[in-house]
């Protein structure tokens, strides 16, 4: 393989023997290629790109990172608070304290460079689901999704019952328990809980709670309560598993924690332990990445747009100080509009979004 300055080179000799009259089969022997190779170079680019077999030695980049700038990055990206973090959620991170080292695609490729783009932390890698049903939230406090899930016991055949609600548009737990056995009064109790911490009672328009098929979310004590408070009911499909997309990934998300115990809980007390610390995890700590990788609380409260402009304050003037490693835009740090749950047709997406804007433009 030739290096592109050879090629130049050689290319440039053999152009002045043969303008001094020399053949260029000739002129090419004694600069030891073949006539084709010379044709091949000038019709492919080959004098301006250089070689582009997979294989051939190309020239570094003047604005790759240096040797300093990856070490550093490789040093980051291992420190223990980012064992198990995937660098999607490492960039945001490392932006609120006010520091860039490269972009995410950059962490990317240097982690795969020293073997350690695998799945980090216990998570496995994401499937892709069919979404049936509709549900749209502009706002919080507009489309709630509950359900329930087992946390084993160390006594095999032992469960105990984690009760969640999230919030649709800021994807923070509204309400939580956790019980030692599945029962309706359970699920009455946590919705009014629910509904009286969020204020429900003062909002004009109530909010939908979308659940399973489930008999416990089904039962006539908890539509009365639901009746009551102006709740309205929502409803999977039946013998649809995907119906509650949000709850599910929920579970999943506390289900591969670090710390989740893989033998089970000991009692309650401990389920209930581990339930408290894992809500104010996701709902403080953790950076969503449905929601532009801010925390739950800070959608939740308001606070979601002010983090992401200065994000993209602080992209824009990385991109000013070495604007050789940009090839376009920065990074889309725009906040995140209307959600929608299960969505059936982009249509009623924009249907909606019409008669939101509309309704905002009257009042």
């Amino acid at each position: 393989m030739i290096a592109l300055e050879d090629r130049r080179m050689l290319a440039l000799n053999i152009t002045t023997a043969t303008g001094s009259g020399a053949s260029q089969r000739l002129a090419c022997g004694v600069a030891g290629i073949d006539q084709r190779t010379l044709q091949r170079w000038n019709a492919n680019e080959g004098l301006s790109k250089g070689d582009g077999r997979p294989q051939a030695v190309h020239p570094v980049p003047s604005h790759a990172l240096s040797a300093a700038e990856r070490a550093r990055l490789l040093s980051v990206a291992n420190e223990p608070r980012f064992a198990s973090v995937p660098p999607a959620r490492i960039v945001p991170m490392l932006a609120d304290e006010g520091v860039y080292l490269a972009s995410e695609s950059s962490f990317t490729r240097v982690l795969r460079e020293q073997g350690q783009t695998t799945h980090r932390g216990r998570s496995k890698a994401p499937k892709a689901v069919r979404p049936p049903t509709t549900h749209i939230a502009s706002a919080v406090r507009q489309v709630w999704c509950w359900d329930m899930t087992y946390l084993p016991a160390i006594v095999m055949g032992r469960w105990f019952h984690l009760y969640l609600i999230l919030d649709l548009y800021s994807r923070k737990i509204v309400g939580w328990e956790v019980h030692d056995s599945d029962s309706s009064d359970h699920a009455v109790h946590l919705v009014r809980r629910t509904a009286l911490a969020e204020g429900i009672a003062a909002l004009p328009a109530k909010p939908v709670l979308h659940g399973d098929n489930g008999s416990t979310l089904k039962a006539t004590t908890v539509l009365a309560m639901l009746n009551w408070l102006g709740i309205k009911p929502s409803y999977s499909r039946p013998r649809v598993s995907d119906d509650n997309a949000y709850s599910e990934s929920l579970f999943r998300t506390a289900k591969y924690r670090p710390e989740f115990p893989a033998k089970g809980f000991a009692d309650l007390e401990s389920a209930r332990t581990w339930a408290a610390s894992f809500v104010h995890w996701y709902n403080v700590e953790h950076r969503h990445s449905g929601i532009r990788y801010v925390s739950p609380a800070q959608r939740h409260e308001g606070k979601d747009q002010t983090i992401l402009a200065a994000r993209h304050a602080l992209y824009t003037k990385a991109r000013e100080l070495n604007p050789a490693r940009w090839s376009g835009n920065t990074r889309n740090w725009s906040a995140i509009g209307a959600v929608t749950l299960n969505p059936e047709r982009d249509c009623i997406v924009k249907q909606h979004s019409v008669a939101n804007n509309i309704q905002q433009m009257a009042a």
